[in-house]
């Protein structure tokens, strides 16, 4: 497995620039721990999606506990996710958000989308980069 190319620090000034897991869409995230609460912004085109900074340790933590391959299950909000996906987890009750990561009514799916291809560029996880059916684990 290769990892995705990436560039950029993940700061407003020099946000990651990333691909989707499937490598067909390029996007740009940053951190921004000064926001209430504090959030990953991600810009996809015109569209600005925020995630719970708390994001990334979280699923890395969900995904050491999981210990194995864990489907990413990426979907709109108003969609379902797929029961043990990643998209799942972000949207359950019983994550340490009690709830959605996504902080933006109307944007909150697409978790499993996004947020992965950070914890790849960071080190803490394995993407898979399929045409579909893509999953990841904790490295």
């Amino acid at each position: 497995m290769t990892k995705a190319d990436f560039s950029g620090s993940g700061t407003a000034d020099d946000p990651w620039v990333l691909f989707t897991p499937t490598l067909r869409s390029q996007y740009q995230i940053h951190r921004d721990p000064d926001a209430d609460p504090p959030a990953l912004v991600c810009q996809v085109g015109s569209t600005e999606l925020r995630y719970h900074l708390s994001a990334i340790d979280d699923l890395h933590a969900m995904l050491v506990e999981a210990d194995d391959w864990v489907p990413l299950g990426n979907a709109d909000e108003q969609k379902p996710a797929a029961e043990g996906s990643v998209e799942a987890w972000a949207r359950s009750e019983d994550n340490p958000v009690g709830g959605w990561y996504g902080l933006k009514k109307g944007l909150r799916g697409r978790f499993g989308n996004y947020v992965p291809p950070v914890l790849e560029a960071l080190d803490l996880a394995e993407v898979e980069h399929n045409a579909r059916g893509n999953r990841m684990r904790a490295i």
